[in-house]
């Protein structure tokens, strides 16, 4: 990688992170996402909506990517990158690859839930269609710090 792309992936960050924090206005978990364009602008962003929508789908993933594709008028995301603060569920996942996102980006891994590495790797199962780029651990510690935080004050 690039100094320039280490700095655009930490400003991404930090707006996936800024998503993240806005989610507990709402007592959703703290998960923010964001999309690059091609050119590493800037063009969608989400974070949890599943309390304030009472929608099981509105993760914070498949929110941004909704809305990229809405900004492109296009649902395939080729050649866009996908920045999030938590490795990617089994849906999320599922929506990174029939989506064609070329990169994606994530801070903390997910034991529990995780579909990037963790508990399964959807990303890169050869049977599907589509395998982006993963890059994991970007400010990994305080992506987690984040929600250990939000879970220890609801036990």
């Amino acid at each position: 990688m690039t100094a320039s792309f280490d700095v655009a992936l930490e400003d991404a960050m930090d707006a996936a992170l800024h998503e993240a924090r806005v989610a507990l206005s709402s007592a959703d978990v703290p998960i923010g996402a964001v999309v690059l364009d091609p050119d590493g602008v800037l063009i969608a962003s989400g974070r949890n909506e599943r309390e304030a929508r009472s929608d099981p789908t509105a993760h914070a993933e498949v929110v941004a990517l909704r809305r990229a594709g809405s900004v492109l008028g296009n649902w395939q995301l080729a050649r866009c990158t996908l920045v999030v603060t938590l490795e990617p569920c089994c849906m999320c996942a599922g929506a990174v690859v029939l989506s064609r996102v070329a990169r994606l980006v994530f801070g903390a891994w997910d034991p529990k839930a995780g579909a990037v590495g963790s508990l399964w790797d959807v990303v890169r199962d050869r049977r599907l269609n589509h395998r982006p780029e993963v890059i994991a651990g970007v400010r990994e510690a305080e992506c987690a710090q984040l929600l250990t935080d939000f879970f220890a004050d609801r036990r």
